[in-house]
């Protein structure tokens, strides 16, 4: 009987992603806001699951740009491109990038489908493990490339302090030397810390930030889980963001209770540290939302025991009815199942005045909501350091009619000449974006 119902299961599950992958859509914008409304968990034994097959640009094609905005294509060609480093001359690194193998991750019935509606997303391809640097052209015209670094475990985010240019791998945090014009690195690697893996290591994506000094070095590690289903054993110094020591790789946890963080970005006016962060699936369409947070040392921001505040889930065992009374409420909802990862403030001196303060968050865009969220770049204004007002469509037109990915949004950046870089790892492309009418264009770096 257990061995019927698992295929039954599995034939069930197949059958809803048959009937829900058609059709137009018709997003909605729900779960935006400081206070967002929050409706009642929803649960059912076949969770939802809309993929959007990835299908990538055809010829000429591009994303749709905001009224007074241009879009163009920076970098094309790439492998997986996930996410950038603007260095101080220009120079634009980009870590082109996917999972590690994780052969824990692939155990089971559920895991076994989640893999293969993943790879019709576009997230099945084998990571190229490397970081390629961007050269603006003189004439504006496209980048030209330079491998910069190879042989990475699925590298993500980068910092660069003085000449050291840290790496985040799936596992540990890394340094190279670096000198002002390099466009390769063949010195070899040198471990700063490790950081939590291991053969599950769900969440594999970590992001790094310096602080202003570079004395610490911030690092975003995400959960083994949905829900700590696998026990809280498996999550130790997971959800979090961590504060590594840049001197003696000595790590601490900064702040808790964040599912899945990813970018970061430091506000300016205030220097405070913020992030986005993917909430947890399962309790229907509108929840949870990711939010974008300030982030407070020793917060504790929920998972797995309650969502945007002191929400109670009350799937997880046992309750921490301590924990949850620390709970922070995040400061804005961006969404629910966005799958925001990219992050990063203004200004951006070629977009108008309009975009002149705020966050712009790279959203990946949903696999298991209906109709989709997601798969655009929005802009979330502020004043006095805080969020302050609606969200605003910046890049859109990442599925077409039919709900397939013509490309997908991760990391976004700010390049030396103040256009937003996107990048596209569906579409293998990097995204300039300007003002409508900005002639201004990167030129090219002094080595």
């Amino acid at each position: 009987m257990k061995r019927n119902r698992k295929y039954s299961t599995a034939f069930a599950i197949t059958c809803a992603v048959c009937i829900q992958t058609t059709g137009a859509i018709a997003e909605q914008q729900i779960g935006y806001g400081p206070n967002p409304t929050l409706p009642k968990p929803e649960s059912s034994l076949i969770p939802t699951v809309k993929v959007a097959d990835a299908k990538g640009w055809m010829q000429g094609g591009k994303p749709t740009p905001a009224a007074n905005l241009s879009v163009s294509e920076f970098a094309a060609d790439l492998d997986h491109p996930r996410w950038m480093h603007v260095l101080p001359n220009g120079d634009v690194l980009v870590a082109e990038t996917n999972a590690p193998e994780r052969p824990e991750a692939n155990k089971g019935i559920k895991a076994w489908f989640m893999k293969y509606f993943m790879g019709k997303a576009g997230a099945g391809v084998k990571s190229a493990n490397r970081i390629t640097l961007l050269r603006p052209s003189d004439n504006g015209g496209p980048a030209t490339k330079h491998t910069f670094i190879e042989g990475l475990n699925s590298p993500f985010g980068m910092a660069l302090v003085g000449e050291t240019l840290y790496v985040a791998n799936a596992d540990a945090l890394v340094k190279f030397p670096y000198r002002t014009g390099d466009v390769k690195i063949t010195s070899a690697v040198q471990k700063v810390a490790d950081l939590p893996g291991g053969p599950r290591n769900h969440h594999w994506t970590k992001n790094v930030m310096a602080s202003k000094d570079g004395s610490k070095l911030f690092v975003t590690v995400g959960s083994n889980s949905n829900v700590a289903e696998h026990g809280m054993a498996e999550e130790e110094n997971r959800a979090a963001i961590l504060e590594v020591d840049a001197a003696t790789g000595a790590t601490r946890v900064f702040a808790s209770g964040l599912r899945n963080p990813n970018g970061m970005a430091f506000e300016p006016t205030t220097g405070e540290l913020w992030t986005v962060v993917n909430e947890r699936d399962e309790l229907g369409n509108d929840l949870v939302p990711d939010y974008l947070t300030s982030v407070k040392d020793g917060g504790f921001y929920g998972w797995p025991y309650s969502y945007f505040g002191q929400n109670v889930d009350t799937r997880v065992e046992p309750q921490r009815p301590d924990l949850v009374a620390k709970a922070i409420m995040p400061d804005y909802a961006v969404g629910a199942h966005t799958a925001a990862l990219g992050l990063t403030f203004g200004p951006a001196s070629t977009l108008p005045a309009t975009f002149s303060n705020g966050a712009f968050i790279g959203q990946h865009g949903s696999w298991n909501r209906q109709p989709p969220s997601g798969y655009k770049v929005i802009f979330i204004p502020f004043a006095n350091g805080k969020p302050n007002g609606e969200p605003q469509d910046v890049l859109t037109g990442f599925l077409d009619a039919d709900g397939n990915a013509l490309g997908r949004p991760v990391g976004v950046e700010i390049a030396k000449d103040g256009a937003l870089l996107v990048a596209d790892d569906v579409g293998n492309k990097i995204w300039r974006v300007t003002g409508a009418g900005n002639t201004s264009s990167l030129s090219a770096p002094k080595s």
